[in-house]
């Protein structure tokens, strides 16, 4: 049976989407993705809407464009109505992978129902193709422990061991690369030495592996600030600081600010107050992260900025501001949910 054009166009146009998207092209990728949406639109046709999604979607995370991700997340649970199997020509269960992302837009703009989005898309994936459950705890994970929403705790681990597991078993090699990624992220924010070592190397393992094979590199400055973060643990400090500038002003480009361009700023700003000496360098990082344009309550920001404040000031021994700006902050990670960075909170002096 022949394809009909409008089909094949949109097809072709999210593929040249993630194309751009792992090339590093995210400013092209998320204009593509919005001429790529209108027509899938046009068409009215609900798998192909769904089927395609995931590409369009992860654009426009990639590019910080926030209140995109919540609609077009929402637009495709609605069509998928409840059925896991709807468009699934690409992955196996698209409505695993649409509920995984409408739950980081709403964590990050504080709208109810984000931690039944995470568990729905988990479920949903479990029962799916090793690609959809690797990419659904992906999404679940690998911005969320980082970013301060969850903790790395046994439960999380075990879920990511689990996708990495079922993806080596599938011979999947992308789904096992996005597995190990998450899993890297997962244990360098764990407390154990030994744990935090095997992160070091699988985040090492998963830099070459996007360099080599010239994919996923708009994530590759966010594994760099990592790794140099681990460097600067083992007392190798000046190169990794630099590494981290580098990475984090990449992220930055074209004012766009996604959930890795927060984090950078988070590693980056840490590292400088815990060397000492760099104040300048610390305050123009955090005024980068103020100045940022984003969509009204994108509070991901907000609770960062409260965290990255107060360790400035308690850096430069502004005691009375120190205080007033840890106990907002302890309250906004309270009000928020958000269990990583409440933890980090109730661990400030």
């Amino acid at each position: 049976m022949q394809i009909p054009l409008q089909f094949a166009l949109a097809i072709a146009m999210a593929g040249l989407v993630m194309d751009h998207v792992f090339q590093d092209r995210v400013s092209e990728a998320s204009r593509l993705a919005s001429e790529a949406w209108a027509l899938i639109e046009s068409v009215g046709d609900p798998n192909l809407s769904v089927g395609l999604s995931f590409a369009l979607i992860y654009s426009k995370a990639e590019s910080g464009e926030w209140s995109e991700v919540l609609k077009w997340s929402q637009r495709v649970i609605d069509l998928a109505d409840g059925d896991p199997s709807r468009g699934n020509f690409i992955f196996g269960c698209p409505l695993s992978l649409a509920y995984a992302q409408r739950a980081i837009a709403r964590w990050c703009f504080d709208r109810r129902g984000w931690r039944d989005d995470l568990r729905h898309a988990l479920t949903l994936a479990r029962s799916a193709d090793p690609m959809s459950y690797a990419t659904a705890v992906t999404y679940v994970y690998c911005g969320a422990i980082p970013g301060g929403v969850l903790r790395p705790d046994d439960d999380a681990v075990r879920e990511i061991e689990d996708a990495r597991r079922i993806a080596e078993r599938s011979s999947d090699d992308l789904a096992l690369t996005l597995a190990r990624m998450t899993l890297g992220f997962a244990l360098v924010h764990r407390e154990v030495e030994a744990e935090r070592n095997r992160g070091h190397k699988l985040l090492t393992e998963i830099r070459d592996v996007f360099g080599d094979q010239g994919h996923n590199l708009s994530e590759l400055p966010i594994v760099n600030i990592y790794l140099a973060r681990e460097w600067v643990r083992r007392g190798d400090p000046d190169e990794a600081i630099q590494i981290m500038r580098t990475a984090a002003g990449h992220l930055f480009r074209d004012g766009q600010l996604g959930i890795w361009g927060i984090q950078a700023s988070g590693v980056l700003v840490e590292t400088l107050l815990d060397r000492g000496g760099h104040a300048a360098l610390a305050d123009a990082a955090i005024e980068r992260l103020a100045s940022a344009p984003v969509d009204d309550g994108f509070v991901v920001r907000d609770v960062w900025l409260l965290r990255l404040r107060a360790l400035f000031a308690q850096a430069h021994g502004d005691d009375v501001g120190y205080r007033d700006l840890r106990e907002r902050y302890r309250a906004m990670a309270n009000s928020l949910g958000y269990e990583g960075h409440l933890a980090w909170a109730e661990a400030m002096p």
